[in-house]
């Protein structure tokens, strides 16, 4: 089974985000934008896994969990990997940065034990919106980027479980289910 941790969003935030960002999904059709409901953090993905090893995955987030207390985050800029000029990932930012990365940080490094490689790449606190079909063309691009010029409301929450989660791939695109959700202490606790 596909796995990933993520930090899940409370239903009523993910749909005013998605909301939010239906301009960028009337400037093009070039881009596959993730459904309301998946909408999420990925702290990790952890690839193809037996069934046997979930609950040592589960384990590891706990260790994790106990360790870090609740992120409040806000959601900010519009952006895209590697940029707007070719787009591959449109993204919305938010702040929490250095903890989420602390807290990402410590899941790569709780998982390497269970034999998932390293990030290469610096953690960035981001909710994928989206992500390009293929090339996608200069006016689709032009396009897109003055979308993202209309900053969204800024959307406040707080990150209070890291979640396993499976991914079940399908025609309509990827199914996301929690197969368990660890709270986050708070200092003291």
């Amino acid at each position: 089974m596909r796995l990933f941790i993520a930090a899940n969003l409370p239903e009523a935030t993910r749909d005013a985000i998605y909301a939010d960002a239906a301009p960028l999904r009337a400037a093009t059709h070039a881009v596959r934008w993730v459904a309301a409901p998946s909408l999420h953090v990925t702290l990790k993905f952890l690839g193809e896994r037996d069934e046997a090893v979930v609950a040592d995955f589960e384990n590891a987030v706990r260790m994790v969990a106990a360790r870090h207390q609740p992120v409040e985050v806000t959601t900010t800029e519009l952006g895209a990997f590697p940029n707007f000029r070719h787009p591959r990932v449109v993204w919305v930012g938010m702040t929490g940065e250095t903890a989420l990365r602390a807290i990402a940080r410590d899941i790569d490094l709780m998982v390497a034990g269970l034999g998932v490689a390293g990030e290469s790449r610096e953690f960035r606190a981001h909710l994928t919106l989206g992500r390009v079909k293929g090339e996608m063309s200069s006016p689709d691009a032009t396009a897109l980027a003055a979308a993202a010029q209309a900053r969204p409301p800024a959307r406040g929450f707080a990150i209070r479980t890291i979640d396993l989660m499976r991914s079940e791939l399908g025609p309509g695109g990827s199914r996301y289910s929690v197969l368990a959700a660890v709270p986050l202490h708070a200092r003291g606790t």
